[in-house]
């Protein structure tokens, strides 16, 4: 009787947090529209099963495998004083491994929101489960067609077509600053109307504890490298993606914030990228606290890195992004 007992408990535990969790990832779907990034079919296709884990502790749902890539939309119910809001693509981290979707990706966005901007939350495909001849395309490919999207629909949106930033996390950051200095102003050669007219260029830049270097020097983060380009890179892809060196005088302004702390990728990579902004005389704010591990999301489980949202809204007012 007592076994009976126990094996009934621990099924109606298991059941409450398996419905737990369920209500607290339903409340995320329910409140989100997901628009594919490529309706006319996918270039670099992978043969892959989608797969996504979840941790109803807190940190949320984890994409591994993404076959198809979406933009999450969620537009700012609050009022601007312009009629046309600023909207930012919001990239998780993850290593290029997974993608930690909600606490550096939904959660922020809701924040944006609070700010009076739209936001999009970039589900983009993961290097580490792609083809050796695709891995390093994908990410970027599927960013700057993200940017084209918003862009493209931003009279819809009710979007200024010229407040359109990126914001990243660690390997989102990296991502978010590939894509800050490798836009262009629209593929002339390609059929695709979104491609050809459309600019992939951020207007601005956040990047909270972001990878940048990919070079051989203790401040790499080599799982993002090795998950990125593999294990044998050649000179040129560790310098194609190494974004410090790759600023020019179109890489759109930035906001960095980093902790002295962040053993994971340590604050170098925040400090060549605005060494790299101020040689070229392009506007740029950074931020390092003193203590804070990697991965704070938010931080608010952190005092003081739990300043940086603030932060973030008051370079926004004086980039004239926000009112």
């Amino acid at each position: 009787m007592n076994m009976m007992r126990t094996t009934l408990f621990l099924i109606f535990t298991l059941e409450y947090f398996f419905v737990l969790g369920q209500t607290k990832i339903n409340s995320f779907y329910q409140e989100t529209e997901k628009i594919q990034l490529y309706p006319e079919g996918i270039s670099c296709q992978n043969d892959l099963k989608e797969k996504m884990e979840i941790d109803i502790s807190g940190p949320g749902r984890f994409f591994k495998k993404v076959v198809d890539p979406e933009i999450w939309y969620y537009p700012s119910s609050k009022k601007s004083n312009n009629s046309e809001q600023a909207a930012v693509l919001v990239i998780p981290g993850g290593g290029y491994y997974f993608l930690a979707f909600d606490k550096e990706g939904v959660e922020v966005a809701k924040f944006l929101n609070s700010l009076g901007v739209s936001a999009f939350v970039l589900k983009h495909r993961v290097p580490f489960w792609e083809s050796t001849n695709c891995r390093s395309q994908v990410a970027l490919l599927d960013a700057q067609r993200a940017i084209r999207i918003i862009r493209n629909n931003s009279k819809k949106w009710n979007i200024n077509p010229n407040k359109i930033g990126v914001l990243g996390f660690s390997a989102g950051g990296h991502l978010a600053s590939t894509l800050s200095t490798h836009h262009d102003n629209g593929l002339e050669r390609s059929k695709i109307k979104v491609e050809r007219s459309i600019s992939s260029r951020p207007d601005f830049t956040i990047l909270i504890y972001p990878v940048v270097t990919m070079q051989d020097n203790p401040f790499s983060h080599m799982g993002s490298r090795k998950n990125l380009l593999g294990n044998l890179p050649t000179i040129e892809q560790l310098n194609y993606f190494s974004n410090d060196l790759q600023v020019k005088a179109d890489t759109p302004p930035a906001l960095l914030i980093h902790t002295n702390e962040d053993k994971g990728v340590p604050a170098e990579n925040s400090i060549f990228y605005y060494l790299a902004l101020r040689k070229n005389n392009i506007p740029a704010a950074l931020h390092i606290w003193e203590k804070g591990r990697h991965g704070l999301g938010l931080g608010t489980d952190d005092i003081a890195f739990s300043n940086w949202p603030l932060i973030c809204k008051e370079w926004m007012i004086e980039r004239g992004i926000l009112n």
